[in-house]
Formats: structure tokens, C-alpha cells, sequence
């Protein structure tokens, strides 16, 4: 691992294009249009990435903490978007979700463990929700396997950035959580891009 490594992981995440998040279920499969759906959709791709920074930032058990519980509240999410249970303001607090989850990274903000529990279960519910409500004409299953095992993919690249920047400047040096904290800012600042966009 190292600062290139993470820096071209970063890069490759970032510059998905939304253009190709909603592929044809009839022609390319349930499981392929659910996997692209979180893919594609930089505001998904920037949150997903941001809580695998999280999760490498605070370590411990964090690290696996905080992706399961996302993965775990999104699939709620989208059974509560299949039942017809409207959740309010799903597309704000997506946006939001951006902003302050790369804000939290960027302040290395230290959260007591039920509160980061709580905000990436809020978050996920509502990322959830949006699947379930652009699925289309996609089977439940294979697009819920699919956007749960892209998502997860996501969370693993974020955890894989934040360790190489621990590889590369020393666990817990602060060149490393300077590393770390830039890709926060950078994330947030993404964030605000997709609100003003």
C-alpha cells in the first residue's frame, strides 16, 4: 500500500459517471442494474467511500462496525421503499449524508459509538429507500444482492485508502490522518458540488 495506491483508488471512485447508473434489468439482469446503481451515482460512491474513511480513521472495531450497520439499515431502507412506507427528505439527507461524512473525516471528529451507529443507520436508511425507489421493473433479490454487494465493495475501498495512508506514513502519524482528513475534504467538497449542481 501506498500514497499512490490510495490516490489512484480515490481517483477511480470519484470519477464515476451517473450516466450509467440505471441499467436495463430486462437486458442486463436484476443483480447487474442493482450492483451499478450505487456505482454510478457519485453522491452513493462518495458516502460509501467516506464511511470505509471513517471506519479506517477511528479503527478497531469501527472498521467493521460501521460498514455492517450501513450495508443493514440500507437493505431496511429499500424493504420499507418495496412496502410503500415513505420515508421524508430521502434525497436531502443523501446530499447531506456527502457533506457530513466527509466533514466528520475532515475534523477527524472522535463520535461516542452510538451516535456514529445512529447517523450511518439514518444514512443507510435513506440510501436504502432511494434503491427501492428507482429499481424499476428489477427483481427485488437480485437487485438488493447487487447494490449490497457494490456498496460493501465501496466501504472496502474507503477502509483500503485510510490503511494505505496508514502504510504508507505510519499508523496514526499525522501525515497519515492528514492524508485522510484532505480525502474528507475533498468528499464534503463534493458534496456541496452535487447540492449546487
Amino acid at each position: 500500500m501506498s500514497i499512490r495506491f490510495a490516490a489512484a483508488a480515490l481517483l477511480v471512485a470519484v470519477s464515476a459517471s451517473p450516466a450509467f447508473a440505471h441499467l436495463d434489468p430486462a437486458e442486463h439482469g436484476s443483480f447487474a442494474a442493482g450492483f451499478t446503481h450505487p456505482v454510478f451515482g457519485l453522491d452513493h460512491v462518495l458516502a460509501m467511500i467516506a464511511i470505509g474513511l471513517w471506519a479506517a480513521l477511528v479503527g478497531g472495531r469501527a472498521i467493521w462496525l460501521l460498514p455492517t450497520v450501513f450495508v443493514g439499515a440500507m437493505l431496511s431502507g429499500f424493504a420499507l421503499s418495496l412496502a410503500g412506507v415513505p420515508i421524508p427528505y430521502v434525497e436531502p439527507v443523501i446530499l447531506a449524508s456527502v457533506i457530513i461524512l466527509g466533514l466528520i473525516v475532515a475534523a477527524a471528529v472522535n463520535l461516542p459509538n452510538w451516535l456514529s451507529v445512529a447517523l450511518v443507520a439514518i444514512f443507510g436508511l435513506c440510501h436504502g429507500h432511494a434503491h427501492g425507489g428507482e429499481m424499476g421493473n428489477a427483481g427485488w433479490l437480485g437487485y438488493a444482492a447487487g447494490f449490497a454487494l457494490a456498496t460493501v465493495i465501496l466501504h472496502a475501498a474507503g477502509v483500503l485508502i485510510g490503511h494505505g495512508a496508514n502504510v504508507a506514513a505510519g499508523r496514526d502519524g499525522p501525515v497519515a490522518k492528514t492524508i485522510i482528513r484532505a480525502i474528507g475534504a475533498a468528499t464534503a467538497a463534493g458534496g456541496v458540488l452535487l447540492v449546487v449542481s
